[in-house]
């Protein structure tokens, strides 16, 4: 018991982060006792209804497995970027008074090579969809 008197005191000591191992450690056991629990006392009436899969009310058509075209990822990685992008221009706009010239020019960069990012992605014809 002495030891953890004598670590108490010190300012960035083990024993100052003790009680939040303590409590990751309860709320991983609940956890754990919740999802164990209820398998074991929960209800195992499996039929063939229940185990179809519900697609909002839609009949299935087809497989779920097929692959489909790659444009749906592109689209969907390029919405990120220019998504990304914008959240960067947050701080420019609070702080441009501050920034100066410095940082206008540094945005100018920062949208000059976003610009030739899309316009390659454009002529490379990653937005025309054929199908």
């Amino acid at each position: 018991m002495e030891f953890f008197l004598l670590q108490a005191n010190e300012l960035n000591s083990a024993y100052n982060y003790f009680p939040i191992a303590l409590q990751l450690i309860f709320g991983a056991g609940l956890v754990a006792t919740m999802i164990i629990g209820s398998s074991l006392l929960g209800p195992k009436r499996s039929t063939p209804e229940k185990l179809q899969n519900f697609e909002s009310g839609i009949d299935i058509k087809g497989n779920a497995r097929q692959p489909f075209a790659i444009k749906y990822f592109l689209v969907a990685i390029l919405f990120v970027l220019f998504d990304v992008e914008v959240i960067f221009f947050y701080p420019y706009a609070v702080n441009f008074r501050e920034l100066g010239w410095e940082g206008f020019i540094a945005v100018v960069l920062f949208v000059s090579l976003f610009l030739s990012g899309f316009i390659y992605i454009v002529k490379k014809g990653a937005l025309k969809w054929e199908d």
